[in-house]
């Protein structure tokens, strides 16, 4: 399998986990509203349905992450990005995934898994009243970084093909408006 192949995997993997982002964020909203309207109609509340919206919220950023990076749509320190040629910042892209994220990743994924692991192992439930198991939202960390890690590869040999001609790299950034 070439590279642009193995890019086009990972690219549609980051896909799928963004689809799912996008429909917690719907999902979330709907338990919020439906919590709160419950809880002022008939004074009832649950930390069950609390506690979802926090695992929700945590799936939609550590799920859309990956899909953020492979849109060029993440953050960055926009210093001189902006002002210099399309190949130097086909450079500073790979300076950074190599320098800064790739590491980090690796790092956070290496330092969740026990983390997770260990919550699975022992069926860890939420200290509330009525609250919910813990390792799925502690298996959203572990697997949030490696999808961010495996983009992150992804879009070094999209920058490095970019650099050798062997495929074209959308590198245009658009700072936000303040």
């Amino acid at each position: 399998m070439n590279i642009v192949k193995i890019t086009r995997v990972i690219d549609g993997i980051s896909d799928v986990a963004g689809f799912i982002a996008k429909w917690l964020v719907l999902l979330a909203c709907l338990v919020s509203a439906g919590n709160a309207l419950v809880r002022y109609l008939i004074s009832y509340s649950s930390n069950g349905l609390l506690e979802i919206q926090w695992y929700m919220f945590g799936g939609i950023v550590l799920l859309g992450a990956a899909q953020t990076l492979r849109l060029n749509e993440h953050v960055r320190v926009d210093l001189l990005y902006s002002y210099v040629s399309d190949r130097t910042r086909l450079w500073i892209d790979i300076f950074g995934f190599t320098i800064f994220l790739l590491p980090v990743m690796a790092y956070l994924t290496y330092m969740t898994w026990p983390f997770f692991l260990n919550s699975f192992k022992s069926g860890e439930m939420s200290m509330n009243a009525g609250g919910l198991i813990l390792w799925p939202a502690k298996a959203l960390l572990p697997l949030g970084f490696a999808l961010l890690f495996l983009q992150g590869l992804a879009e070094l040999a999209k920058r490095i093909g970019g650099l050798t001609g062997a495929m074209r790299v959308d590198t245009h950034y658009e700072a936000p408006l303040q």
